[in-house]
């Protein structure tokens, strides 16, 4: 979409634009990680106690995107607003957000993490109707944000009797911050992150809320066991060198290219990835349900990335 003037401010200037093969190729890359991750933090948990093993995450992953920014000789240009995207970002996007998650699964099952945390879009669009009107959906694509989410609801919709105990109850209510979160850093380095590489956005604000998380870790679980072993270790380190290091860094790149709202719906694909890989892989079964769930989710999707007559390409 091309930025009249008056929008000019809000659009990440990003230099000469992917072309649409390039970011679909990063778009699904990013969906095709993410859509392993919940399992891999269940993995973690089995050898490190969840904010230890966030922190060995994002620590890991911070440490690598810092040095291939080093490599790539990004330029940071310290200024008031980048040391708010740096905050935003810490706070926010890694910080909050996979910190209530990495507590929250200890106790929700990973299926209905992926229904409660595919609320992303809802609120991103939310956020991004104060904070880039450029950007506000018609009520077709409304209406393919709230099918998406019906789809994703109907393929856990197993795990959602898991709310019936007071504790995982509990736990989801709290896992709706960890969206909520994230779809509010991200409309906010849409709006004013405009001028910074997506990696002088990412890779100090993973680092440092890795080493918080670690501090965390040492005041809260200091008597938890860390028993290590192969199958965890190897968890987090996948999930530092692609689901964070590789993901993060595809994921803030595109969204220097493509609306918020478009963006978001990564969080409706993962989910099915999941569920394909399960299918494909494990052994676990294909049911009607899931393939109802799964035709929702693509024409949600369909209902907001389709441009429409009169409705400027985003």
């Amino acid at each position: 979409m091309k930025a009249s003037a008056s929008q000019s401010s809000s659009s990440p200037s990003a230099g000469s634009e992917p072309s649409n093969a390039l970011a679909t190729g990063a778009a699904l890359l990013t969906t095709l990680i993410w859509g392993t991750t919940w399992a891999g933090i269940l993995f973690s948990h089995q050898g490190y106690p969840p904010f230890l093993g966030l922190s060995l995450r994002f620590v890991t992953g911070g440490l690598v995107l810092l040095a291939v920014g080093a490599l790539l000789r990004v330029p940071i240009r310290p200024d008031r607003r980048l040391f708010a995207m740096w905050l935003t970002q810490a706070v926010c996007a890694f910080g909050i957000s996979y910190g209530v998650v990495y507590w929250a699964e200890q106790w929700v099952p990973s299926g209905l993490t992926s229904v409660l945390f595919s609320s992303l879009p809802l609120f991103v669009t939310v956020f991004s109707f104060f904070l880039l009107p450029a950007e506000r959906l018609d009520r077709w694509g409304l209406s393919g944000i709230l099918l998406g989410f019906i789809g994703i609801s109907i393929i856990f919709s197993d795990d959602l009797g898991a709310l019936s105990d007071p504790q995982v109850r509990f736990a989801s209510f709290v896992l709706l911050i960890a969206p909520l979160s994230a779809g509010l850093a991200q409309v906010v380095v849409k709006r004013w992150g405009h001028g910074y590489h997506s990696l002088t956005l990412t890779a100090a604000p993973m680092f440092c809320s890795g080493l918080f998380m670690g501090l965390v870790s040492r005041l809260i679980e200091a008597d938890k066991p860390v028993t290590g072993g192969l199958v965890p270790t190897l968890a987090v380190l996948y999930l530092a060198l692609f689901g964070s290091a590789l993901a993060f860094g595809l994921f803030f790149w595109l969204l220097q290219h493509i609306t918020a709202i478009r963006l978001s719906l990564v969080a409706y694909g993962a989910p099915v990835v999941a569920v394909a890989i399960g299918t494909l892989f494990l052994d676990e079964p294909l049911t009607a349900r899931m393939v109802l769930g799964a035709i929702a989710v693509l024409a949600g999707v369909g209902f907001v990335a389709t441009p429409r007559k009169g409705k400027a390409k985003s």
